[in-house]
């Protein structure tokens, strides 16, 4: 069977569209003769009567709103087709899609996105915010290229490229007194403590770190993400413990302090073994590497010197900060 004829597939959308044949006729520069046909070739094709005449008016028969539907598919498809085609000539690279935790996304991916965008606007950025588990299983299944996680995960069929560590710090409400220096779990279990959600690479660390507590005295409150946590603790409902980055710059209404022991979490780049190295995924990649040497991604300062008669922590503490 040859093939449709677009031309006359859109004589077809403009008889119906204007509702008659000389209407769209001037809609497509052509004579009316012309236009007609178009149609009648189309009738001949498939057999059936497309348009019929009810006074000057032409409308499409039922096979023929069939085939106007069919029709505006097809041309959505042309335009999608044309569309990716433009990209390519306008020197479109690739399509990246990054998975990255809530806390990078917030705190250190933005600069180096807008970077990524203003020099190689021909890659075509997806970012989805997940915990790591899930970034890990997209990679697994193909559905993300690449990953900012908290590690540790599977290293089967997996690149891990670690980056840095991130320190984790304890904060409290601004107007709260006599704060240690330094917080040990022995504190924090006599604390009213807020935690990331069950599922966080936060949540497991802290959970560790307390373990000799446990059980608590009172159970923790579960916030799902670290800007809560902060408006929370802001608000005077406890205390909770969050990555140094979030707190990196002057946060107001709160009062940071290092943990003792110390506490980290390892900041990684994954993806999967076999992924084809496209120029796309070598460029996004390699700005993503440059998280590595813990570099200017994001304005990131040393940890703000805290208020509430706390302006001047000692030196071992603001080192460890």
């Amino acid at each position: 069977m040859r093939s449709l004829n677009l031309d006359q597939l859109q004589a077809l959308l403009r008889v119906v569209e204007n509702g008659s044949f000389s209407a769209a006729a001037r809609k497509l520069n052509l004579t009316q003769p012309a236009v007609s046909l178009q149609i009648r070739e189309l009738e001949r094709r498939f057999g059936v009567r497309l348009i019929e005449r009810v006074g000057r008016q032409a409308h499409a028969t039922a096979p023929g709103r069939t085939l106007v539907d069919a029709a505006q598919r097809i041309f959505q498809e042309c335009g999608s087709a044309e569309a990716a085609m433009r990209r390519y000539r306008d020197g479109w690279i690739g399509r990246v899609h990054i998975g990255t935790t809530n806390t990078m996304l917030m705190y250190e991916l933005p600069p180096i996105l807008r970077a990524l965008s203003l020099e190689h606007p021909g890659i075509e950025l997806h970012v989805t915010n997940m915990p790591t588990r899930e970034s890990v299983e997209g990679v697994l299944q193909n559905r993300i290229d690449i990953a900012l996680v908290t590690l540790p995960v599977p290293e089967r069929q997996l690149r891990i490229m670690p980056l840095r560590q991130e320190a984790l710090v304890a904060i409290f409400p601004a107007g709260m007194a006599d704060i240690p220096d330094e917080i040990t779990p022995d504190y924090v279990a006599r604390q009213a403590l807020l935690m990331e959600h069950t599922g966080g690479a936060v949540h497991t660390l802290v959970a560790r770190w307390l373990s000799a507590k446990v059980p608590l005295p009172r159970a923790p409150m579960h916030l799902g993400t670290v800007e809560a946590l902060k408006s929370a603790v802001a608000s005077n409902l406890g205390m909770s413990i969050v990555p140094e980055v979030a707190v990196a710059g002057n946060v107001p209404d709160v009062i940071v302090r290092p943990l003792r022991p110390p506490l980290s979490t390892t900041l990684a780049l994954i993806e999967h073994r076999n992924k084809p190295s496209e120029p796309a995924l070598m460029i996004v990649r390699n700005a993503l590497l440059g998280l590595r040497t813990g570099g200017d991604s994001g304005g990131r300062k040393t940890t703000n010197r805290q208020r509430a008669g706390k302006k001047n922590l000692d030196t071992k503490a603001d080192m460890r900060l």
